[in-house]
């Protein structure tokens, strides 16, 4: 049966979905109670805001027959969902349609839960942010490092996917290892990259700090990344269709997406995908609503430990842009904070957003790279009621080539 290339759904009408491998295993008479309840006090909700949900529908429409929108959105305010919907396919080649739970790679967007990793070592006075990397990491060799540099992108640390690419080939790295956060360490240890920057000059975005991060989660805790995010954050959430990509699940999900470019064509295989922290979680738009409430409710980590990570470390430019601690800020003053993060890689698209002075959370997650994602000044005009305060979010910069290093900028001085 040949099925439609896109379907729309508001939220009073979407169905019970019946005859499909989910990653969910809670079926509990208790969990079902809740849902209920939820769903009757969401459903007054949106009663409410018909006006505004058949706007945001009319905004979807848009983006997929327009812009050619493939992935899945959730739009929510002051604690209720609003809207979410579902357009296009899991894999375009084989047209498998994509369902309101398919699990999409976060990218980048997966800084947020690694960050709420560290930060909750941190509660459990495991770590300190001031701990120098090497208390943790013993091999890494830049003892002026710390934790906090890292978290910030402060760190002055060169890009791994530039400096170990010469070193791998599709599969393999390092020695005839397999590439993942061990060979990171491994390298930066033996080959000692020059540095962007001088650690705390100022804000050097790198994946690099967050795959460290993951490491130094798996040094604190005695276990691995996946199994500490499973247990700690994802499965305390809810969060039954998040996962850490090589664990169990990431065999196991039947709605598990495949990563498309711009025109539709399958993303191939990465030397780096194994290597997670500073991406490399899959998640569901309702998981991640999960993830947003939980901070917004204080469920996971303490309030003053979320003001530390929604606060801007680099100000040595003035502005309303900075980051905290894994999230991209805009600050526009009065308690007017937006905290967000975007997401990139091999096709996955994602957007993050969340403004904390009403609850507001807006999702958009693709597997078709699509700019599109990142711009949401209409869907953020209509919850406002008039043209945003806090509407522009910033593009994620795919690098089209390597950053200069320090030697390398003293030399072309001389």
């Amino acid at each position: 049966m040949k099925l439609k290339w896109y379907k729309y759904v508001l939220l009073l009408a979407v169905p019970a979905i019946s005859g499909l491998v989910s990653c969910k295993n809670d079926n509990s008479q208790e969990q079902k109670h809740t849902e209920l309840k939820e769903n009757k006090d969401s459903i007054e909700f949106v009663k409410k805001n018909k006006a505004k949900i058949n706007q945001l529908n009319a905004i979807f429409k848009d983006r997929v027959a327009l812009d050619g929108f493939n992935g899945c959105i959730l739009v929510a305010q002051h604690g209720n969902i609003l809207y979410k919907n579902v357009a296009g396919f899991s894999n375009i080649k084989n047209r498998d349609s994509l369902q309101l739970n398919s699990a999409f790679q976060l990218a980048s967007t997966s800084k947020t839960l690694t960050a709420g990793a560290i930060l909750l070592l941190k509660d459990h006075n495991k770590l300190s942010v001031n701990d120098p990397v090497i208390k943790h990491l013993p091999s890494f060799p830049y003892k002026d490092i710390t934790i906090q540099m890292l978290l910030s992108h402060r760190s002055g640390l060169s890009n791994y996917l530039y400096f170990c690419e010469p070193l791998c080939d599709a599969k393999n790295c390092y020695n005839d290892k397999a590439m993942d956060n061990e060979a990171v360490l491994s390298i930066i240890q033996n080959t000692q990259p020059e540095l962007y920057a001088r650690p705390n000059k100022k804000f050097e975005y790198s994946n690099t700090n967050y795959a460290l991060l993951a490491s130094i989660v798996e040094k604190v805790s005695g276990m691995s990344f996946s199994n500490f995010m499973e247990q700690s954050i994802f499965q305390p959430l809810g969060m039954n269709d998040t996962w850490v990509i090589g664990s169990k699940k990431d065999s196991l999900c039947k709605l598990k997406t495949k990563g498309h470019n711009a025109n539709g064509t399958l993303e191939q295989d990465n030397y780096a995908d194994y290597v997670v922290g500073d991406k490399g979680i899959y998640s569901t738009i309702d998981d991640m609503y999960k993830w947003s409430e939980a901070l917004y409710t204080g469920k996971i980590l303490k309030k003053e430990t979320l003001d530390e990570a929604f606060q801007g470390y680099s100000n040595e430019h003035p502005g309303k842009r900075n980051y905290g601690y894994g999230w991209r800020l805009i600050d526009e003053g009065d308690d007017n904070k937006v905290v967000y993060h975007n997401g990139w890689w091999h096709g996955y698209s994602s957007l993050f957003y969340r403004r904390l002075s009403d609850s507001t959370t807006v999702i958009l997650l693709s597997n078709k790279f699509n700019s599109k994602t990142y711009h949401i000044e209409d869907i953020l005009a209509v919850l406002n009621n008039t043209k945003p305060a806090i509407a522009e979010v910033k593009k994620v910069q795919v690098p089209k080539k390597k950053r200069r290093t320090i030697a390398q900028i003293n030399t072309k001085r001389k």
